[in-house]
Order: C-alpha cells, then sequence, then structure tokens
C-alpha cells in the first residue's frame, strides 16, 4: 500500500487565507490614495502604487493582477485630478510609468501562469509514470502484509532510480527492492528495465540464484547496449551518462514461502533490512554479499542465498541507502535502527508513515536522494484472519 502525502508533512508549506491577501493591495491603493491627497503638495506617494499589483502578482492569477493594475492606474488618475489637474507634467509622466511597469508586471504574471500550467502536466506525467513503474504493491499477499513509501529527491518527480516489486510464485512470494546508481528521471530507464525482467521471470526461476543471474544479464545487456549507442552518439563522452563513471543496480532479491517461517534472500550490494522481532531488530547481513547488478565480470558464478527466521509477527524493513544516508543540518546521517525501535510493534502501513515522517524532518523536508522502503509482515494463522 504506498503512502501519500501525510497531513503534517515537514514538505508542506502554511498558506494564508487567500481573501485575507487580496484585501492587502486594495487597501494599499486606498490608504496611498488617501494619504497622497491630504499630504502636503511637494510630496507624491502616487508612484508607490505600483506595489499592489506586484502584490498581487505574487499569489493571484492574470485576471486579478490586472483588475488590480487598473484600479491602481484609477487610483492616480483620482490622485492628480484632486490635486494639481491631470495635464500637469508630473502626473502624465507617473501615469505612464504606472501603465507601463502594470503591463510589465501582468506579462509576467501570464508567463508564470504558463510556467505553472506546464508544471503540472509534468507532474500528470511524474505521476502517470509512477503508477506504470512503481506499481502499488497489494496490501495484502498471500499471508503477508505489506507497505511502501517513495521519496524522490527531485522536487517535482514523483519517482526516480529506486524500486520495489512483488510477486507470487506457486509457493510463496518474491520481493525486489532496488537502488539504480544516480537519482531523480536520468535513472529511470535502469529502473524500468530490472523492474520488467523482475516482473517476467519472478515466477519462472524455481531457484533464488537463477532468478538473480536472469536478473544481472539483463542489466548487464541493457547497460552495454546503452553505452555502444552512447559511445557512438559522443565518442568522448564516457559512457550513456556522459559522465565517465560505470552504472549499476543495488538490489536486495527476498523468497518469502507461504508455509515456512523463515525468509531467504541474496544481497547485490544493497543495505541489509531489519527485520523487527519480539527479541529486538536485527540487520539481515550477508555473510558473503554479491556485487551490484550490471558490473559484468565481476559477476559471481553462483548466487549464495542467506536464511533468516521470519516468524508469523515478525517484520521486514527494507531500504534504499537514500534513508540511511539522509543528512541533516549538521551532517549527521539518520540513525535508522535506533529510530525504528521506537515504532517497533506498529503495523506496516503505521511503522512506514512514522518513518517518513520523522525522515523528512531530520533532513528539514528535502532529500539528497532518492529513498524508498518496504515494510512486510508475516500474519498468523497464514493470514487467514486478516490484518
Amino acid at each position: 500500500m504506498p503512502l501519500r502525502q501525510h497531513p503534517r508533512d515537514p514538505r508542506r508549506t502554511w498558506r494564508p487565507d487567500r481573501r485575507a491577501l487580496t484585501a492587502l493591495p486594495l487597501a494599499l491603493i486606498v490608504v496611498i490614495a488617501v494619504v497622497d491627497i491630504l499630504s502636503p503638495p511637494e510630496i507624491h506617494l502616487g508612484p508607490l502604487l505600483i506595489v499592489a499589483p506586484a502584490i498581487t502578482a505574487s499569489f493571484a492569477g492574470t485576471r486579478a493582477t490586472v483588475a488590480v493594475a487598473l484600479l491602481s492606474i484609477a487610483a492616480l488618475v483620482v490622485i492628480g485630478g484632486v490635486r494639481d489637474g491631470l495635464t500637469t507634467a508630473n502626473h502624465e509622466a507617473q501615469i505612464a510609468a504606472q501603465i507601463v511597469v502594470s503591463a510589465l508586471i501582468v506579462g509576467l504574471r501570464v508567463l508564470r501562469d504558463r510556467h505553472e500550467q506546464e508544471l503540472a502536466q509534468v507532474r500528470s506525467v511524474s505521476e502517470a509514470a509512477q503508477r506504470v513503474l512503481l506499481r502499488p504493491l497489494p496490501d495484502r499477499i498471500g499471508p503477508l502484509h505489506l507497505a511502501s513509501v517513495y521519496l524522490a529527491a527531485e522536487a517535482e518527480a514523483q519517482v526516480g532510480g529506486d524500486l520495489y516489486a512483488a510477486a507470487r510464485t506457486a509457493t510463496g512470494t518474491r520481493l525486489l527492492v532496488g537502488d539504480v546508481r544516480g537519482k531523480g528521471l536520468s535513472s529511470l530507464g535502469d529502473a524500468a528495465l530490472l523492474l520488467g525482467a523482475f516482473r517476467a521471470a519472478a515466477h519462472l526461476h524455481a531457484s533464488l540464484p537463477e532468478l538473480a543471474v536472469y536478473l544481472d544479464g539483463s542489466v548487464c545487456w541493457d547497460l552495454a547496449q546503452l553505452a555502444v549507442q552512447g559511445h557512438d552518439a559522443d565518442p568522448g563522452g564516457g559512457g550513456p551518462s556522459g559522465d565517465g563513471g560505470e552504472s549499476f543496480i543495488t538490489a536486495v532479491i527476498l523468497d518469502i514461502p507461504d508455509d515456512g517461517s523463515v525468509v531467504r534472500l541474496i544481497d547485490c550490494g544493497h543495505p541489509p533490512p531489519l527485520l523487527l522481532h519480539t527479541g529486538g531488530i536485527t540487520a539481515l547481513a550477508a555473510r558473503n554479499p554479491a556485487p551490484p547488478l550490471g558490473l559484468g565480470d565481476l559477476a559471481p558464478t553462483e548466487y549464495e542465498v542467506e536464511e533468516y527466521p521470519f516468524l508469523p509477527g515478525d517484520r521486514l524493513l527494507v531500504y534504499t541507502d537514500g534513508v540511511i544516508e539522509a543528512r541533516d543540518t549538521r551532517r549527521r546521517f539518520y540513525p535508522l535502527t535506533e529510530r525504528v525501535a521506537a515504532w517497533h510493534d506498529e503495523r506496516p502501513a503505521a511503522l512506514l508513515q512514522c518513518l517518513r515522517r520523522d525522515l523528512l524532518a531530520h533532513v528539514g523536508g528535502r532529500l539528497d536522494d532518492d529513498a524508498a522502503m518496504v515494510a512486510v509482515e508475516r500474519l498468523p494463522d497464514g493470514g487467514r484472519r486478516g490484518p
């Protein structure tokens, strides 16, 4: 069950009432006009009326900005008529300047409206890409209760290089959590490749090592094709990304049998999952972790499967390095194991809500890297009673 925006999300800013904001430029027009009319002849406050449309353009749309700009010009005409007349060079220059600057403000507001429309379209496309690429994990799958949360580093992106997926097999459930080198939209292609390969093969390969070999082969083949294309397009670029570095994907592949009390996993250079059980919290660190996917010759000829107890009522927390490498203003890493102990008994969805809120508070609302978390609970009695 993917988690969306939370009402107390630190990234959500307070917004004042729109009516109060609209009243502010109108009040300024009235105050400036009255004070200017009552001031001595040598004092001219009329040029300050340009503040009203400028303030309106900062929070309102084009129509409201145009209306306030016309009111400010009208107020300047009234001031000129009451004080010295409209035929003086001073008031004519003020009115002309007010018209020119107001037109400029309205033009900038029009450009901003177009930018906001384009931004809304980008967000819509990003959300659609997230729904296609990162399909929501089911709330229930076999005897398991699942929840997931994704936090993209790029402000306008809903998805990036972190990934997760689950698949049912004849004997259990397989879960993939990975992290593509890099962040944001540039890593979408590699993430899509691995997710597609996992969804196509997770239920076909009988053993977890065979699945890992297939996934690594798929990633290596695609990255090799991209490297060839990137070299042909830019002989001096140094790869498809043009940064001269190699691409790879860290991942952890889990197999959770329905009729057992264990979890089997292969760790390919990924942070170890956390097992929350009655005895505390245990990091499922692989004794012989494999290298990340996509490194070609460095891939092992045979992957080693690690097996750990996973009893009814236990919870697994699988995450990407964007979580544990998140830093606060003092450059301190997020203490995941220490923080998760406070929510040891929470159900998966509530656990991730607490972690999400606490992580964003730790970094001040903005992550430097994409972050994904998946929580899995083995339900009592094989889940027959429901979560």
